[in-house]
């Protein structure tokens, strides 16, 4: 009778158990199907309409010398379906965001499992573990095995110290050299002008993942930071880790790893409106966040401070500050910048401005006017003093900090990112990550986690001039806009053709036209958008600043109308009752027709700027134009060279 009992229990136990299986999951319109393989080792593969994208692929974790995903046994799967609407806190492309997705979990003999997920616009997996105490993450299989040679446009990192600004490298993936790599989003250019975005979501206490040329023909791997374990910091700034530990991470053994995703796109403008780096990441943390207001900023730093027709020298005092707090109240923008200056770098002390800056005057002349003040601050220096700092700052009145130089996703920095989020919202502080890895999912929990750069923005003008180009501001809202918001920081008021243009540090010009730049401000999401030039270039400028004054930075509903990766990006966005239409184009001039047929029924003003007849010759000439429209009209437009078209209807 007992022999009988215990091979009853051996039969259950190898039931429970499976070897060998093969998993289907399909998205909710079947466009999107993983195949899992549990076999010697736990494979993906991923079809698109019935087409391979990937072909099966490797998911595997090495925790505490132990690699899972090898040889792997199933002990639990279960499926579900959800259809949901998220609702966040700022609007980057739309109030509502369907969230309707397929799932798979699979949970494996020896603690840990992997999360399938589905949708129509894309796939994504996650490794989860339910482990007692810390583990030590030793490494991370994460292989994307396309089997062709397919061509991508690739941000070629110099290493895992990156400040995620990089120009796109359009190649193969068999060229990618043995010792490149590539930072995130990446495009693969799929066959029959289909695409996929390659990048991550809830990123939490880990390192980021970067991608290099994988040991399988025609595929790409991830690979990972090691935790810091030397630096060395020859400035206020750059702190750059010297030796690496053997591990990626030491973390709680009970918690899901971050989502690996892959948006599928059979149209380019597909990209430009996916919204899954969202979609993927971790919920609301902030009870209340009736105190983050998106807005438009104006920028001290990359016009120098410049301003002219004052009785006072401009600089790094109080007096020019006021007047940026004016022109920013008399324009109706709702916070003005402090950039580098306004605390001593040599030593880097929060908490006394320097002498020419009295900051309780400056935050309640702000305040009187209904003017917020962001701070610049280096990463160290607000680490070296953060709680202090913090105090301080609220203290004052400040109503947001730019945090800059980080440089590096490795764990410590990972979770260095979510300090400052959390600590920034205890102090009802905006974020604004500078010198930061891209978007991945931080927003979503911590909404004053307003925007961020890891773009190559107008800042560039300063001192590089040919590298943010109109080609490049035609690549990034198909790539690197997809993680989320990007602080390009747009608004020159001086601007060159390819021909009599040249850097110039104190008083930068941009490429393209002046309604390239224009349009910026409805085509670039940043719920906190910046006016680069000087108030002093904008004053001689009413006519763009009359647009400029009133174009929002959140959306309650985004179309976009045409898009062609790399050439040109067409979108109508809507606010309240208004709508906003931009243009982008590469150096190609083009032709473009606005369909209005989004318009309900009625008659509109379109208020509109184009590019002058003389746009290619003189980058700054454009044409105003106001007329009735109504939703049956169709525009034909014209973008110059480098140009851009942008129009407010109401």
């Amino acid at each position: 009778m007992n022999r009988f009992f215990l091979l009853v229990f051996i039969l259950l136990v190898l039931a429970e158990v499976s070897i060998g299986q093969d998993y289907t999951l399909e998205s909710p319109a079947k466009t999107n199907r993983i195949e899992v393989s549990v076999v010697e080792r736990l494979t993906y593969k991923v079809l698109h309409k019935n087409e391979t994208v990937l072909n099966p692929s490797a998911i595997s974790i090495t925790i505490n010398d132990k690699k899972y995903g090898s040889e792997p046994k199933v002990r639990k799967s279960q499926t579900r379906s959800v259809n949901e609407v998220i609702k966040p806190v700022l609007k980057v492309k739309r109030a509502e965001v369907q969230n309707d997705y397929n799932e798979l979990e699979l949970q494996f003999a020896g603690k840990y499992g992997v999360i399938f997920r589905a949708y129509d616009d894309g796939i994504a997996y996650r490794i989860t573990t339910n482990m007692k105490g810390e583990i030590t993450i030793q490494d991370e299989e994460i292989e994307y095995n396309f089997g062709v040679d397919h061509t991508a446009s690739i941000p070629v990192a110099d290493g895992f110290f990156t400040h995620y600004e990089r120009n796109y490298t359009t190649q193969k993936i068999n060229a990618l050299g043995d010792e490149e790599m590539s930072c995130l989003p990446i495009l693969v250019h799929l066959q029959n002008g289909r695409k996929a975005v390659i990048t991550e979501s809830d990123l939490y206490d880990y390192p980021g993942f970067y991608l290099k040329k994988g040991t399988v023909t025609h595929s790409l791997s991830g690979t990972l930071p090691g935790y810091p374990k030397q630096y060395k910091q020859p400035d206020d700034r750059d702190v750059r880790p010297t030796e690496r530990e053997e591990f990626l991470a030491k973390t709680n053994g009970k918690r899901s790893f971050p989502w690996r995703l892959m948006v599928i796109s059979d149209e380019d403008k597909d990209l430009v409106e996916n919204e899954l780096v969202l979609k993927l990441s971790s919920p609301l943390k902030l009870k209340d966040t009736s105190w983050i207001r998106p807005g438009k900023v104006a920028w001290d730093w990359y016009n120098a401070n410049n301003i002219t027709g004052v009785d006072f020298e401009s600089g790094i005092n109080t007096d020019t500050y006021k007047y940026y707090i004016d022109f920013a109240a008399e324009h109706k923008l709702q916070y003005v910048i402090l950039d580098e200056g306004w605390y001593d770098i040599k030593t880097n002390d929060l908490i006394h401005p320097v002498s020419t800056i009295d900051m309780e005057e400056l935050a309640r002349y702000g305040n009187e006017k209904q003017v917020g003040l962001i701070l610049w601050v280096t990463w160290k220096a607000l680490e070296d003093m953060l709680n202090p700092a913090l105090d301080q700052f609220e203290k004052w009145g400040v109503k947001g900090i730019k945090v800059d130089f980080m440089q590096r996703d490795d764990q410590w920095m990972v979770s260095y990112y979510e300090k400052v989020a959390r600590l920034g919202a205890e102090h009802k502080l905006l974020v604004d990550f500078h010198g930061s890895y891209k978007p991945s999912g931080l927003r979503r929990a911590y909404p004053n986690v307003i925007t961020r750069e890891g773009v190559k923005g107008l800042e560039q003008h300063k001192w590089e001039g040919q590298m943010a180009n109109p080609e490049y501001d035609v690549e990034i809202p198909f790539i690197r806009m997809l993680a989320g918001p990007m602080d390009y920081t747009p608004g020159a008021m001086r601007n060159a053709q390819k021909r009599n243009y040249q850097a110039f540090f104190e008083r930068p010009m941009s490429l393209g036209t002046r309604c390239h730049q224009l349009a910026m401000y409805v085509i670039y999401e940043s719920p906190l958008q910046m006016l680069a030039d000087s108030p002093s270039n904008y004053h001689k400028e009413q006519e763009c600043m009359e647009f400029l004054s009133v174009v929002p930075t959140v959306w309650d509903e985004t179309m976009v109308l045409d898009a062609k990766f790399g050439d040109y990006v067409l979108i109508a966005r809507k606010s309240g009752k208004e709508w906003y239409v931009g243009a982008l184009t590469d150096w190609s001039d083009r032709d473009l027709e606005v369909d209005l047929s989004f318009l309900g029924e009625g008659e509109y003003t379109i208020d509109l700027y184009q590019d002058g007849a003389n746009a290619e010759r003189h980058a700054e000439d454009f044409k105003r134009i106001k007329k009735k429209v109504t939703h049956q009209d169709k525009l034909k437009i014209h973008l110059a060279s480098g140009g851009g078209w942008v129009a407010r209807i109401y």
